[in-house]
């Protein structure tokens, strides 16, 4: 099977209803089908190696990956927020690149061999072509898109995604036509995110119409959930903490949508929390995943969500914090620093295997061991339950004193402090202990707490060690637009701050 299958068995299951857009006046199942196969030849008369999409969300994008996989060839959708050299650059290592941008990012490839048009022409190329007869002979084992990392920790590597990664993601998860005929997904997340492709998929083989939402505002959102009538949505951590931010108390009104999931990164206990209380009756889902797993692979469910909120038991409201069991398919495994597993409650580095799993990446080959695991680079561990809680990126771990510390313990600590808004936890240089702990806190509105009281508060609930030893105070915390902090910019910000502190005085 390959992506256009999903599509064939969509159009045979539910042809005519509508896939994309408004209740009324959108593309149906049968129309999508139809705009693949002519987007298909378009793509092929230009000898299209690789699709590029840039631009913002839109129902373009579905219709770009099945024409691309009616060609026979990936689509990698770009972050349209990076430079014009880095976009280039990015470009310049895919195959045959044609591509296809919103207007604002098409002066980036002026004067560049790079074959770029406007989505408008390539619709209007679209409309005017003859359709393929018939998609292009694809083995599941090619390539059907290409993403790039966020880069958070290093440069962009090129993830390669191959049909029967994706495949096995959405038969693994998704029954065919299970979504009532008046269900309707809320698609916010960047296409460029594994999040943004994965729903694509999910979503046409369930039967589901998808909304897209362009320019993510709180209001905005709540708007299109209530006149949409949507009934499923994807966040990301920092959309759902300006969503209840904006409510500021008062309940959603949303009668529509039963079903919120979550993911990207690290979602802040008190935001959660207050969502809980705001969605009374939306069931909330953490989905955990990477861009080399083809989206989720854990997932924490709605009612794991309610029991651990109404629970007093704190190891059992700790399951708040994690991102749920396994999905099916999906094996895991934590092994110390000595590739040994690990015992329950110990941490250690996630491996993960299964057939959705890739691990394959541009101009790097595979990274599976011997035995098809593949390494996260995420530490974690798994409690007696088997629900599976992560601590942040290896790369992220504050050695300090010959101790190594996951940022993660220590936010979560300081943001239980009601003035504390967000809380980024790094490790700086430090000549006696190697690292030292710094914390950047954003407060919350009209609060003048300082950075003893923020000391005093963590050493309370961690150890002395793993106490902040700075705290700076900040406006804001660089981030990716699915919410994960960029920690070698924050790096780079507070040392620069601690070097002009250090040249006053």
């Amino acid at each position: 099977m390959n992506l256009t299958t999903i599509l064939d068995m969509a159009n045979a299951s539910h042809p005519d209803r509508n896939a994309l857009g408004s209740w009324y006046g959108g593309t149906t199942y049968l129309e999508l089908g139809e705009k693949a196969a002519h987007g298909s030849r378009v793509l092929t008369d230009l000898d299209a190696g690789t699709v590029v999409f840039l631009g913002i969300n839109g129902p373009i994008l579905p219709v770009l990956t099945f024409s691309a996989a009616w060609a026979g060839i990936p689509i990698a959708p770009l972050n349209y927020r990076l430079p014009g050299d880095q976009l280039l650059a990015l470009v310049g290592r895919l195959e045959r690149p044609v591509v296809v941008a919103d207007n604002d990012y098409l002066p980036t490839f002026a004067g560049s061999s790079i074959t770029a048009m406007s989505v408008d022409e390539f619709e209007s190329r679209l409309a005017a072509t003859e359709p393929s007869a018939a998609p292009a002979e694809v083995d599941e084992d090619a390539v059907a898109v290409v993403l790039f990392t966020s880069g958070t920790t290093s440069a962009p590597k090129g993830v390669l995604l191959k049909h029967s990664n994706l495949v096995s993601y959405v038969l693994q998860t998704v029954d065919l036509g299970s979504a009532e005929a008046t269900d309707a997904a809320l698609v916010s997340t960047p296409p460029y995110h594994i999040a943004g492709m994965g729903t694509i998929l999910t979503n046409v083989y369930a039967g589901r119409r998808m909304v897209y939402l362009a320019d993510f505002s709180p209001a905005g959102w709540l708007d299109l959930v209530r006149t949409e009538r949507i009934t499923s949505a994807m966040v990301v951590p920092t959309m759902l903490a300006r969503i209840v931010e904006h409510l500021d108390g008062a309940p959603a009104d949303t009668p529509d949508l039963r079903s919120v999931a979550y993911g990207g990164a690290r979602m802040p206990l008190p935001v959660l929390e207050r969502a809980l209380t705001a969605f009374p009756d939306t069931g909330f889902v953490n989905a955990y995943g990477l861009t080399e797993t083809s989206s989720t692979i854990a997932l924490l469910g709605p009612d794991d969500h309610r029991a651990a909120m109404a629970d007093d038991d704190p190891s059992a409201r700790a399951r708040l914090t994690s991102v749920g069991r396994p999905v099916p398919g999906i094996e895991v495994l934590i092994r110390d620093e000595n590739g040994n597993a690990t015992a329950p409650g110990d941490t250690g580095l996630l491996w993960v295997r299964g057939a959705q799993v890739s691990g394959h990446y541009l101009e790097q080959g595979s990274v599976l061991d011997d035995e098809g695991w593949f390494p996260t680079n995420d530490r974690a561990r798994l409690d007696e339950a088997g629900y599976l809680f992560i601590e942040g990126r290896a790369d992220d771990t504050i050695i300090r004193g010959g101790e190594n510390i996951a940022p993660a313990e220590v936010e979560d600590a300081v943001l239980t402090h009601p003035e504390v808004s967000e809380v980024a936890v790094v490790g700086l240089p430090d000549d006696e202990w190697g690292e030292r702990i710094v914390a950047a806190v954003i407060r919350t509105p009209g609060s003048d707490l300082g950075a003893d009281e923020v000391r005093s508060w963590a050493r309370k609930q961690v150890r002395g060690s793993r106490t902040p030893d700075d705290v700076v105070f900040v406006d804001d915390l660089p981030r990716t637009p699915t919410g994960k902090v960029v920690r070698r910019q924050l790096i780079a910000e507070l040392t620069e701050m601690s070097s002009a502190t250090a040249g006053a005085l």
